[in-house]
């Protein structure tokens, strides 16, 4: 068995040193190549975004809630990706408008940014309807997940928010990201 293994072995390297023998002179006397800088694709740490994307324009309240959330973002010192993971969360729970009472469009007791429940423990209906506050309690969520930061945003955001739709959330990962990229630096 052993002499079988070794015979192929020298047979693959015999190859291998063949193949460099004929190309190698061939490549060396090829034409040379009139060499012009390329622009090479930085790939970002980031994931992708998931399916299909969803868009919706934004107006001054919404705006200022993605502010707000950024804000909060840096002020629990947490990088521009749980940002995202919040802005994208709230673009599907909220639509980034911060809910009141929704009365009989609603059976349960969500309000604010994210559609947190004050009989959740997440606070009272003052503080869930406070921005700050709302981004806050998320962002503490958010921190208790292992590896939120490398697993996709739909996961992050789900395990947190634990919704009926756990894969909605992927669907504004570009408009949150984009909006994180607007207003982080500003």
């Amino acid at each position: 068995m052993n002499t079988i293994i070794r015979k192929s072995m020298l047979s693959v390297a015999g190859l291998a040193f063949a193949g460099g023998v004929f190309a190698g002179p061939i490549a060396a006397h090829a034409n040379p190549v009139d060499a012009k800088p390329v622009a090479v694709a930085v790939q970002s740490s980031a994931p992708k975004p998931q399916g299909d994307q969803s868009r919706i324009t934004l107006n001054d309240e919404q705006t200022a809630n993605v502010k707000a959330i950024i804000a909060a973002t840096k002020k629990a010192g947490l990088p521009e990706r749980a940002a995202v993971i919040s802005i994208a969360t709230s673009l599907q729970e909220s639509k980034l408008e911060n809910l009141g009472h929704l009365g009989d469009k609603n059976d349960h007791d969500s309000l604010g940014l994210f559609q947190q429940r004050p009989t959740s423990g997440w606070g009272t209906p003052e503080q869930i309807t406070n921005p700050e506050y709302s981004t806050t309690a998320f962002l503490k969520g958010l921190k208790q997940v292992d590896g939120w930061q490398d697993m996709p945003l739909t996961d992050a955001a789900q395990t947190v928010q634990v919704s009926a739709y756990p894969d909605a959330y992927a669907q504004w990962e570009q408009q949150a990201t984009d909006l994180v990229a607007q207003h982080w630096n500003s």
